[in-house]
């Protein structure tokens, strides 16, 4: 077996080249980045925590809650619905991200999908207080994935055949039901 070839020198040659290229934009410090998010050399920066600024139309979430705190629970609505935020909030043709995209309009309550999403807040927290919260040691609250799990319109539950294939009659009163013989 030949150990020296100039296809293995060239191809360890490119791979150092490259992990020290990664090395050197990982070590740039915030202070030689620029406002848009790329470094001084021009290239894009690691994301870094954004400023979100005070939700102007919240009408079911607490007056109270912060930017930071809608945009964190937005996001997990997003994972337990498989959706995006341009599935509830309406796209601003007036106000142009520097990637050439419209930016999304929050307050806007123009898209169905937004009231939807606030009906079923609702009922959420509905289940949560008058029902969830009356089973004694109920456990975990009901959350948008308990139905949803990933996807926008919930999966249609079917139980599994075979599992449930038993006499579903109640025995006379005073009696035990005898156990089934499968």
């Amino acid at each position: 077996m030949k150990l020296y070839s100039p296809y293995l020198t060239s191809s360890l040659t490119a791979l150092v080249s490259a992990l020290l290229a990664v090395a050197t934009l990982a070590q740039t410090s915030p202070a030689q980045q620029t406002p848009g998010g790329a470094s001084a050399a021009g290239a894009p920066a690691a994301h870094e925590h954004e400023n979100h600024p005070a939700p102007t139309n919240l009408k079911v979430l607490p007056k109270t809650m912060t930017g930071e705190q809608v945009h964190d629970l937005m996001h997990k609505w997003e994972g337990e619905l498989g959706a995006e935020c341009s599935t509830c909030h309406a796209a601003d043709p007036k106000n142009i991200a520097p990637n050439g995209r419209p930016r999304l309009n929050f307050a806007d309550d123009s898209k169905p999908e937004k009231n939807t999403a606030r009906l079923m807040f609702r009922m959420v927290e509905d289940i949560n207080k008058n029902y969830v919260s009356m089973v004694e040691n109920s456990g975990v609250p009901v959350t948008c994935g308990t139905c949803h799990r990933g996807h926008l319109d919930p999966p249609i539950f079917t139980p599994v055949k075979g599992d449930h294939d038993h006499d579903h009659t109640a025995p006379p009163a005073g009696e035990e039901k005898p156990p089934s013989s499968r």
